[in-house]
Formats: structure tokens, C-alpha cells, sequence
């Protein structure tokens, strides 16, 4: 071979060896971006659920010495006492306890109850006497912290299951618990019954409800009033803190009633530790193991920090609530499954809302599944043993047209409206589409009413005939018709009946005793102290609306309570409305439809024309407590009030609203809607 033969087939090698060269290189460009994009996901995570260095595995139970029992899974490890069936610990994403180190109850059920002649109620924090494990697989661990009511005075006379499971690949803890209680035990009333938990304070300070119910909160140690850091206020639950660690939190209010929300609502709330990018939340996937119906309002989460979810109470309805068990009567109910959600974000960025939302979103997932199908419990039926009810709703008021958006559930048989204090048996609410269609899912079997309300018309619906569901069953009512009342035509308005006093005036805030959350807020009379503005308002006389000429928005204050005239002396308020008739028909009667949102500790006279005659109407009414714990409604009641025409007169008319119980500053009501009926032409 020449030497200019074997010098061309160097530079020919070399050409392809370049070739390739950059061929290689061009492939692992795109392997690195590749790989980039890969790790993208990583970069700008979603929150995380797995504990740093450790993976998820089959969940492990633990006993140690009798005094305690670990639960692990690989994400969370959760410490039992034993046979207490208390949790003292929660470990999670490095940090050892997310739970309040310095309380024994940390992580606890609880009921509040007393005896036929007791005074005070007792507070039992449901302590059990034998553990089982119930079931232990691949999948998951379900355990039993159990005790059995054995005819002392020391417990509740009710029989307890407390159950906790643990699952596969699941950053949290599902509890529920089984009550029962025998007919032959002796009367009993049970005013709260729930489960709490108690967190780390040095870790959790950011507190979320809603979207926008959300803050940075104070500390325990900042409410205490002994040590000079707050001021008691009006009543127990409120205090100024006057002397907090955080002087961002100088002069505001706290009251752990300002972050109370309707059932329907309160589905997810809890904490945020910005130390630690953790989350800790309370997730109820179901409404139906709750009592008072969708609208009732229960706490969520306060100061502690603690965030709770309330089974059975009498919050925002009082001792109306159907909580006393006579002898002879059997009871038997599970409450919850509840689940305990634990999230992290590594990022740090954005991370209340990245939290919050992943929040939201596990909910989402837990509503989804809801019926579980993974509980042990007989008592708890599966989606398949349970049945779904199916119809649509219309509403008659003078003509025929469909409800939309009205609320329909079913409850326990009773009176129209007796859903509101039923706490003993379940209730399973939906909302109508906007034609009126409805579908009642996952029903347990058993006998029901089917109850409703449509906003904007008043009264309670309650269906003509009992609702029997079976295992399996789908029933089809078809069209239901709810005819609210009415006597006659419209003579005039006050108001929108919606079941609240939303629509009426709410006065602004003091300046020194304000919760910065709700300023400029929708929610604004959840502010501290609003009830004394009345006072300021209507020094020397009572509020007078004039049909016509007033505006119920700016003229109407939200409730109607006590005046102080100084100290702590109280006088009742008499509230007039004043309306033109330009006829009356003498000898028919006239309808006053009176729809109260709240009551508490009220009497409610009502006069015509003559402030000081013998009242038409005069009732007690109400211990729902609304006022003072920043509702704006509590319990709904509706009057119907015959009016004969010879009270009335041609021209100008005044009706007299006294509420006469004035001992101090919270005896009052809160209006839904007031309608004046002409006499009907039927």
C-alpha cells in the first residue's frame, strides 16, 4: 500500500471516529436533559408523605412491657398506652412527636356527661381496659382499646370500642370508635363526645380552617390570665391578650368559638409547622356519624395547639339537643371513621398553600372512598350493604317549580325539622341540582324521614311517608312536593329566609379588641364583642324600621339583645316595625310569619298597635348561645302568628318585638325573615 493510500485512510478513519464522537455526544445531551426533566418533578415537589430515609412497608404492631403498643409503617409510627389506648406519640418525617411533649393527653376520645342528679357534668377521657388486635395483614393493622361499663359510678355507663388502623402506604391514622349502651342502665346524659389532639407547641403555630380562614396563632401561654398575659372577657372562652410572647399578637382576641363551622363545611381543618414543613390534619370524610344536620356549627381547631372533631355536642343549639338516655332505652353508634393526615414539603416554598391544598386534596380522596372498605367492624356497613335514594324536589308557593340547591337529608323519624337536636341515629344530607334533582348515596339500612328546606322560602319540609332502606336497595321517590307556609298574600318583607341573619346589619370591630382574620372579611361577625354595639347604636330608644323606607342591610341589626345601661345592669329592648295598610279587613285574620335564625335564653312578646297591652305572642325561646360565640345563626324556629284584623288599622300600623329576659348581655334572638300575611281569598 502507498504511503498517500494509507495516509487517506487515517484521515478516513478519523472523519468516522469525529462522527461518532459527536453522535455520542449528541445522545448523551439528550440523556442529560432527559434526566433533567426527570428530576423536574423533584425540584418543584408536591408535598411529600414518606419519612426521610426510610420507605413504606407492611405496618408492624409492637407491644412493649404492657405499658405500650407501636404501630409502624414505614411513614408513621404511632405509640399506644396499654391498655389505655391513648396516643402519646406520632413520629413522622423526623420529628420524634408531633404531639405536645409536656401533656399526658395528647391524642384522646373523650365525653362529657352526668347523671340523673347531677349538678356538673363529668368529663371521661374513654380510658380502656383490654387491647386487641383485630386484624393485622399486608395491607394494614386495625387495633382495639376497649372497656366494658361494669355497673360503677367512676365511668359513663356505656360500652366503649376505641379502633385505630393503620395502612400500607398511608401517611396518617384512621380512628373511629363503637358506643353502646344497654336498656337496663341507668339515665344518662352525654353532651360532647370527640376526639382531640394536643401538638407540639414549640413546632405548631399556623392554623388553617378554610381558604380563607387561616393565620398565624398565639400560643396557650399567651391566654392565661393569671400570669398577666390576657384579660378575661365577657365570658370563659374569650380573652384579650394584653402581654402575648409575640407582640404581633398584642391587644386581639382570642376565642376558639371564632373558628367554628357548619358540618357541612368542616371537613378537613389543622396545623402547619413551618419549622418543620409538616402538616397535621383532621379529615371527616362523612357527615353522617355527626349530629344537628349539615348547618350546625362545631368547633375545628384553637389555641393549643389543638384541632378536634366533635361528634356530639350541644354547640349552637344547647339543651335542646337530644343527648339524655332514659332507662330502657338501647343505644348503639359508630362514630367516625375520622382519619389523622400527615403531609411534608421539602421545598419550603409557598408552604402554607402547598400543604393546605395537598390537604384538600387527600380529602377529596377520602370522600371518594367513602364508605371505607376496609373497616372490621360488622357495624360499620360496606358501600354494598348500604342504599341510595334518588328524586326530585319542588317547591309550592303559589305555583309549582322545581327546588334548587335545597338542602334534603334523611334522619331519624320525628317531627318536621327535628333533625336539628337528633344526636342519637345518622343523618345523610345532600343538595338538590339547580332543577331540583337529588341523589342520597351510602345510606345505612334502617327507617328514616326524609327532611329539607329550600333557601328562600321559609319552614321545614319533611316528607308524608317513612323511608325504609335495605342493604343493596335503590329507591326512587320520584317527585316530592314541599308546600311551605302561607296563610295569605304578601303584605310586606323583612329580610331573606336563609336560616341566618347574614343579610342584616353587623356593626364594625373595636379597634382593641379585634381578630385581624376577619377584618374585611365575609365571616365579619365572627369579631368579638359586636352585640355591645347596640348599645352605642340605640343609647336612649330602640331600633324602629319602617317598612318601605328602611333598608334592612344598614337599618336591621343583626340580633336583637339586651341594652347596659351601665355596670352591669341590662335592660330588655323593644324593637318596632312600622307599616302602612291602606285597608283592613276587620273580620279576618292576618299572619305574622315570624322565622328566628338564633335564640338564647330569650322571651319574645309580640304587640300590635299597643306597646303595653297584653302580648299576641309571648314564648322562651332558645339556649343555642349564638350571639356570644360569634354565629350568626343557631337554631332555626318559625311562628305563625294569627293576627285578627281588628287589632289592625287603616293607615299606619306598629308592631312591637320585646325581648323581656334581660338578667345579661347575651339573653337575645337573631332574625331570620318576618312576612306580613293579608287574610287568604281561598
Amino acid at each position: 500500500m502507498s504511503p498517500q493510500k494509507s495516509y487517506s485512510y487515517i484521515i478516513f478513519d478519523l472523519e468516522i471516529w469525529k462522527k461518532k464522537m459527536i453522535s455520542q455526544k449528541t445522545i448523551a445531551s439528550w440523556m442529560i436533559c432527559f434526566l433533567l426533566l426527570l428530576l423536574l418533578p423533584i425540584a418543584f415537589s408536591e408535598p411529600t408523605r414518606n419519612l426521610k430515609g426510610t420507605s413504606a412497608r407492611a405496618p408492624t404492631v409492637q407491644q412493649i412491657r404492657n405499658k405500650e403498643v407501636i404501630v409502624d409503617n414505614g411513614i408513621v409510627r404511632v405509640t399506644f398506652s396499654n391498655p389505655e389506648g391513648l396516643i402519646t406519640g406520632i413520629k413522622y418525617n423526623e420529628i420524634g412527636n408531633v404531639l405536645n411533649p409536656y401533656l399526658r393527653a395528647r391524642g384522646y376520645w373523650d365525653i362529657t356527661w352526668q347523671r340523673e342528679n347531677n349538678i356538673l357534668p363529668t368529663l371521661d377521657r374513654i380510658e380502656g381496659t383490654n387491647f386487641r388486635i383485630i386484624t393485622q395483614s399486608e395491607e394494614q393493622v386495625e387495633i382495639s382499646f376497649s372497656r366494658t361499663w361494669n355497673g360503677g359510678s367512676d365511668h359513663i355507663p356505656l360500652n366503649v370500642d376505641k379502633r385505630y388502623i393503620i395502612r400500607t402506604n398511608t401517611s396518617g391514622i384512621y380512628t373511629y370508635g363503637i358506643f353502646e349502651r344497654q336498656p337496663e342502665w341507668p339515665e344518662v346524659e352525654m353532651g360532647l363526645i370527640r376526639v382531640a389532639f394536643k401538638l407540639n407547641p414549640d413546632r405548631f403555630h399556623y392554623m388553617v380552617v378554610a381558604d380563607n380562614r387561616q393565620r398565624q396563632m398565639p400560643t396557650d401561654d399567651d391566654r392565661d390570665i393569671h400570669s398577666g398575659r390576657a384579660k378575661p372577657l365577657a365570658y370563659k372562652e374569650a380573652v384579650q391578650l394584653t402581654n402575648p410572647h409575640n407582640q404581633m399578637f398584642k391587644n386581639q382576641v382570642d376565642d376558639k368559638y371564632q373558628y367554628s363551622c357548619e358540618v357541612k363545611d368542616n371537613k378537613v381543618h389543622g396545623w402547619i409547622s413551618t419549622k418543620s414543613n409538616v402538616g397535621f390534619w383532621l379529615i371527616s370524610p362523612s357527615g353522617e356519624y355527626r349530629s344537628g344536620g349539615p348547618v350546625k356549627q362545631e368547633l375545628t381547631s384553637h389555641v393549643g395547639p389543638t384541632t378536634l372533631t366533635t361528634f356530639i355536642s350541644q354547640h349552637y343549639v344547647g339543651q335542646d339537643m337530644e343527648t339524655r338516655y332514659k332507662t330502657g332505652e338501647a343505644w348503639k353508634k359508630v362514630l367516625g371513621p375520622v382519619f389523622i393526615y400527615l403531609n411534608s414539603d421539602s421545598t419550603g416554598n409557598n408552604l402554607q398553600h402547598s400543604l393546605w391544598e395537598d390537604a384538600k386534596r387527600q380529602t377529596e380522596q377520602e370522600v371518594e372512598a367513602w364508605p371505607y372498605g376496609f373497616v372490621a367492624s360488622s357495624d360499620f356497613p360496606t358501600r354494598q350493604e348500604r342504599g341510595t335514594i334518588t328524586g326530585r324536589l319542588f317547591v309550592n308557593d303559589r305555583f309549582l317549580a322545581p327546588a334548587g340547591y335545597a338542602y334534603i337529608g334523611l334522619a331519624p323519624p320525628g317531627e318536621a325539622g327535628s333533625w336539628q337536636t337528633n344526636t342519637k341515629g345518622y343523618q345523610f344530607w345532600t343538595q338538590t341540582n339547580e332543577t331540583g334533582y337529588f341523589t342520597i348515596s351510602n345510606v345505612r339500612p334502617g327507617t328514616y324521614n326524609l327532611y329539607g328546606w329550600v333557601h328562600g322560602f321559609i319552614g321545614d319540609f319533611k316528607y308524608q311517608n317513612l323511608v325504609n332502606v335495605a342493604a343493596g336497595s335503590e329507591i326512587c321517590l320520584d317527585r316530592v312536593v314541599f308546600q311551605p307556609p302561607r296563610n295569605g298574600p304578601t303584605l310586606w318583607e323583612i329580610g331573606v329566609p336563609d336560616r341566618t341573619a347574614r343579610e342584616y346589619f353587623v356593626p364594625e370591630p373595636y379597634q382593641n379588641t379585634m381578630n385581624p382574620l376577619y377584618l374585611n372579611h365575609t365571616d365579619k361577625f365572627r369579631q368579638y364583642g359586636l352585640w355591645q354595639r347596640y348599645t352605642e347604636l340605640y343609647p336612649n330608644h330602640d331600633l324602629v324600621y319602617t317598612v318601605g323606607v328602611s333598608n334592612y342591610s344598614q337599618d336591621w341589626f343583626y340580633a336583637h339583645v339586651t341594652r347596659n345601661i351601665y355596670g352591669s345592669t341590662y335592660v330588655p329592648t323593644t324593637w318596632q316595625i312600622v307599616f302602612e295598610l291602606p285597608y283592613v279587613n276587620w273580620r279576618g285574620s292576618y299572619t305574622l310569619q315570624l322565622a328566628l335564625a338564633s335564640a338564647a335564653r330569650a322571651n319574645l312578646q309580640v304587640r300590635f298597635n299597643n306597646e303595653y297591652s297584653r302580648p299576641l305572642f309571648s314564648e322562651g325561646i332558645g339556649r343555642d348561645n349564638a350571639i356570644a360565640r360569634h354565629g350568626i345563626h343557631g337554631a332555626y324556629h318559625l311562628y305563625s302568628i294569627d293576627v285578627p284584623g281588628r287589632l289592625l288599622r287603616t293607615g299606619t300600623n306598629t308592631i312591637y318585638l320585646r325581648q323581656s329576659k334581660a338578667v345579661g348581655a347575651f339573653e337575645g334572638l337573631m332574625y331570620d325573615y318576618i312576612r306580613l300575611e293579608e287574610p287568604s281569598t281561598a
